[in-house]
């Protein structure tokens, strides 16, 4: 089992795995503090989960040996350089995304014949090097990416040892809509956080923003409807579970953890994903359109200071 991506969400991926015996796990980041500290003490998880994984990580995917999965975790603009590094050690496995956004799974079927679709709720962040706060415990579907299909039983066989090794994983037939769902809750949501800087929590405790998400929920699912998409769950009902104090009121949105860093978002691959199909669909998105340009407004102002 090969990890591509090994921060917050891979590293999550990658510790619980690594407490099977039967699955050696590596993790491929250029992080090379983070590489370095994996190697040296074990990738650490603190938080909604403590664990220690005996994970053997490089910066060099050449050592990557063959493995029968992949499960790519990075940021949706480093999908193609990721991919193509590491496609050697997928030569004869299966490659699954976890990412959030669309157009992941394309990317990696120009590099591997077997690509599976995926979509994972867990979350966290990185704070040191070899160490993740996991904030968020959640469930992750995944299934065949149709163009470029995993044969079912390897999605199986794939969810079932994400299951044993503490990460709960459904493997389904058609994993559009539960990724599509993913795509709407993290669309109307994550990019408020990061032009206000308030928590999920925050975001849905004031009533402008609220329905200010709920508009942007709207756009998101005539999108979906208008691809013969069925969302698996309400994306508004998930908004209002994770604002629960038990669940993710606290938590920063990845976006949010981007603009106070300064990096790059992955906004054209949300919002900008969204309007995307939009406009391939033949459905406005005038408020996606709106926030992706503040989002990338937000950027550009980071390289006056």
């Amino acid at each position: 089992m090969a990890i591509v991506g090994c921060g917050a969400v891979g590293s999550l991926f990658a510790a619980n795995l690594a407490q099977l015996d039967e699955v050696e796990v590596w993790a491929f980041d250029l992080d090379r503090e983070h590489v370095a500290a994996i190697n040296e003490q074990g990738l650490r998880l603190s938080g909604a989960g403590e664990l220690v994984g005996e994970v053997r990580a490089t910066t060099d995917a050449a050592e990557l040996p063959p493995s029968d999965f992949g499960i790519v975790a990075t940021k949706c603009m480093h999908t193609a350089a990721a991919i193509e590094a590491t496609a050697p050690a997928f030569a004869d496995g299966a490659v699954c995304s976890v990412q959030n956004g669309v157009g992941n799974e394309e990317v990696l079927a120009e590099y591997a014949e077997r690509v599976i679709r995926g979509t994972t709720f867990p979350a966290g962040r990185v704070l040191g090097p070899g160490h993740v706060q996991w904030d968020v415990k959640g469930d992750t579907t995944i299934g065949p990416f149709e163009p470029s299909p995993a044969p079912m039983a390897e999605v199986e066989r794939l969810a079932a040892v994400c299951t044993r090794g503490g990460m709960p994983t459904q493997a389904v037939a058609d994993a559009r809509g539960p990724q599509w769902r993913k795509l709407i809750f993290n669309a109307a949501t994550n990019p408020i956080g990061a032009l206000t800087g308030l928590t999920h929590g925050r975001v849905c405790d004031d009533p402008g923003l609220r329905r200010l998400v709920s508009q942007l929920v709207d756009e998101g699912r005539a999108v979906a409807a208008a691809q013969g998409i069925e969302l698996d769950a309400d994306p508004e009902e998930l908004i209002d579970h994770a604002a629960r104090p038990d669940v993710a009121y606290d938590h920063k949105a990845s976006m949010l953890q981007d603009a106070e860093a300064h990096r790059q978002t992955e906004v054209d691959y949300l919002n900008g994903g969204i309007s995307r199909v939009g406009r391939e669909q033949g459905i406005p998105t005038p408020l996606n359109d709106a926030i992706t340009a503040l989002i990338k407004g937000l950027e550009a102002s980071w390289a006056q200071t």
